[in-house]
Parts: C-alpha cells; sequence; structure tokens
C-alpha cells in the first residue's frame, strides 16, 4: 500500500504539470480531430486512472483479507507508465525550447553588431545621425575600430576589416577603394570614405536576421511530414485499439483480464 500510495503522489505532480496534454488532447478527441497530443492523453490518462482503480482494489483487499486480490493489482499500477508518457514529452519539448531561444539568443547578437549611429558626409560636413537616417548614396566615414554602419563601396582609404561576424574569417581583410563592405563588420586599423549602396532592411546583415527568423518559425520539412502522417497514424491506432478491445471481450474476456 505504501509503495502504491507513493507511485500515486509522485504521479499526481507529474499529471499536474502536463495537464494541457490532456486538455489538449480530449478536446480535439471529442471534435473528432484527434492528434498526437489525443495519443498522449489517452495513454496516460487510462494509465493513471488505472492506477487509481488498483489502487482502490489493493485498499479493498486488505481490508477484507483477499491477499490474492492486493497481489493481483500490485502488479498492475500503471502510475509509472502514464508519468513516463508525460515527462519525456516534456523533455523532448524543453529540449526544443532551449533550442529556441539559442537561436533567439543569435538573433538578439546579430541586431547588435549594426551601430545605434554613423558619421555622414552632408554639405560638407561630418554629421553623426541615427543609423536609421542613413539613405542609399549617403558618403559615410568609418574611423579605426568603427563598425561599419550599412553595406558599401570604399571611395577612398583603405582598412582592416573583421569580417568574422559574416563570414567566419578569422583574419582580417585589406579593403581599398572599390572594394565592397558589408554592415555590422568592425574596421581593426585605417579610415576610409564609403558610399551606402543598401540600407535598413536591404543590408545582407538584415537578411541573414530574417532569414534565422523564418527557420526558427516555420517548420522543417520532415515536421511537416511528421504532421501529415500523425493525420493518418492516429486515427488509425485509436480505431485499432477500440476494435482490439470489442474483440476482447466478445471472446468474454473483461476489462481487466
Amino acid at each position: 500500500m505504501v509503495f502504491a500510495l507513493t507511485l500515486f503522489l509522485l504521479t499526481v505532480p507529474i499529471i499536474f504539470v502536463n495537464r494541457k496534454y490532456l486538455l489538449i488532447g480530449f478536446k480535439n478527441l471529442f471534435r473528432l480531430s484527434p492528434n498526437m497530443d489525443s495519443l498522449i492523453a489517452i495513454g496516460s490518462g487510462a494509465a493513471f486512472a488505472h492506477g487509481i482503480y488498483a489502487l482502490y482494489q489493493i485498499a479493498w483487499g486488505f481490508g477484507h483479507t483477499n491477499l490474492d486480490l492486493v497481489h493481483q493489482f500490485s502488479m498492475d499500477l500503471y502510475f509509472e507508465s502514464a508519468g513516463m508518457i508525460l515527462a519525456l514529452i516534456t523533455l523532448g519539448k524543453f529540449f526544443e525550447a532551449r533550442a529556441k531561444g539559442r537561436t533567439s539568443s543569435a538573433i538578439a547578437k546579430l541586431m547588435d553588431l549594426t551601430p545605434k549611429t554613423a558619421a555622414v558626409l552632408r554639405g560638407g560636413a561630418e554629421q553623426e545621425i541615427p543609423v536609421e537616417d542613413v539613405v542609399t548614396g549617403d558618403i559615410l566615414i568609418v574611423k579605426e575600430g568603427g563598425a561599419i554602419p550599412v553595406d558599401g563601396i570604399i571611395l577612398e582609404g583603405y582598412a582592416s576589416v573583421d569580417e568574422s561576424a559574416i563570414t567566419g574569417e578569422s583574419l582580417p581583410v585589406e579593403k581599398s577603394a572599390g572594394n565592397q563592405v558589408t554592415g555590422g563588420t568592425i574596421s581593426k586599423s585605417g579610415y576610409f570614405k564609403m558610399e551606402a549602396k543598401a540600407v535598413g532592411e536591404n543590408t545582407a546583415l538584415a537578411k541573414i536576421i530574417r532569414l534565422v527568423e523564418a527557420a526558427t518559425s516555420s517548420k522543417a520539412p520532415i515536421a511537416r511530414l511528421a504532421d501529415k502522417i500523425s493525420g493518418v497514424f492516429v486515427p488509425v491506432v485509436i480505431a485499432i485499439a477500440v476494435c482490439a478491445a470489442v474483440v476482447w471481450l466478445l471472446l468474454g474476456f473483461g476489462f481487466l483480464t
């Protein structure tokens, strides 16, 4: 009895924490559109309900000195099955959430590469303006140690540019007049003037961020295939289980035998 109660008390928190699978699963089942959550709900719910029934049978057996009944149902608690199903699903969701969190962190780091301001030549004078105000054709000044604000072409000067954040190249790349530079990279040394060719959402860095966000928010082809398979797999599994139960009962066996 102590063993059965211990299993019950350990399973209840797991059921409570993962109750959304039961609620969503049974809701979809009643709507006649079962999915994988429905299988989880049926499996874990049936195991938990049978465990509670077995718990009462054990108590009844002790109360009426029926040790055969106690022995029978002590082998049929199934609380561990209900807990294992939900715990493994939750573990998988945890790893998925952690992977998405790392991706979100990577996006945030990419966004931080773009400087907040840019030095631009307007009216023959150097002005520092928000990078959002830079337009195509502006002449920008990039000094040693400064971040290149937008994509463009060097007009005069030279620099040693660290492009590792964009290309992965560990060594700085020498740039001079006529060479293209990418927003978000760092000028390690030198001084140059550049013409802005791509600004805002048109920069290479902004396109990379959009691609990463799109990859994170959309499902992979294998995931979409799994959804299609589950749309057929789940109803088939439920139908087979119902048929097996009906045949079992027609053969004269009971639910618990």
